[in-house]
C-alpha cells in the first residue's frame, strides 16, 4: 500500500484492523503496512465507541493577518504600488502583526489583490514583440 506522509489511510483500513480480532497488533500492523500505533488506536477506539470510522479533524489554524483584512484591502487600493515589505511593516507598526513575506502574499492571494507590476524592468525574453 502506497501512501504518502500526512495523508489519511483508506476508509476501509479501520474496519480491516477491527476484522483482524485477537491478532497481534505487531503482525496486524506488518500485514496492513501500518504502524503498530494506529492498530492500537483504532482498537481503542472501537471498544470504547463501538465505530472504528476516524473522526473530523480539527486542524485549522485561522490566518494571522485575518483580523485586518479588510483594513489590507483599502491600503492596497489606496496605494497600489505598495511593495510586501512595505505592507509587513504597516502591519506591524499599525497592528503588530509581524508576518513573513510569504504569508503577506498568501493573504494578498487570498484577497484576490494583486499588486502594480513595474514597467521598468527588462522584458521577458519569451515576451510577445
Amino acid at each position: 500500500m502506497s501512501r504518502r506522509r500526512g495523508q489519511p489511510y483508506s476508509q476501509d483500513m479501520p474496519h480491516r484492523v477491527v476484522a483482524s480480532g485477537d491478532e497481534p497488533i505487531r503482525s496486524v500492523a506488518e500485514r496492513l503496512s501500518v504502524s503498530p500505533s494506529y492498530v492500537s488506536k483504532v482498537r481503542s477506539k472501537f471498544r470504547r465507541t463501538g465505530d472504528a470510522v476516524p473522526g473530523p479533524q480539527h486542524n485549522h489554524i485561522r490566518p494571522r493577518l485575518e483580523p485586518i483584512y479588510d483594513d489590507l484591502r483599502k491600503r492596497v487600493t489606496a496605494e497600489a504600488d505598495a511593495t510586501i515589505a512595505e505592507l509587513r511593516a504597516w502591519a506591524a507598526r499599525e497592528y503588530g502583526i509581524i508576518v513573513s513575506h510569504p504569508v503577506m502574499w498568501d493573504a494578498l492571494n487570498l484577497l484576490g489583490l494583486t499588486l502594480k507590476k513595474s514597467g521598468c524592468g527588462r522584458p521577458s525574453r519569451t515576451a510577445p514583440t
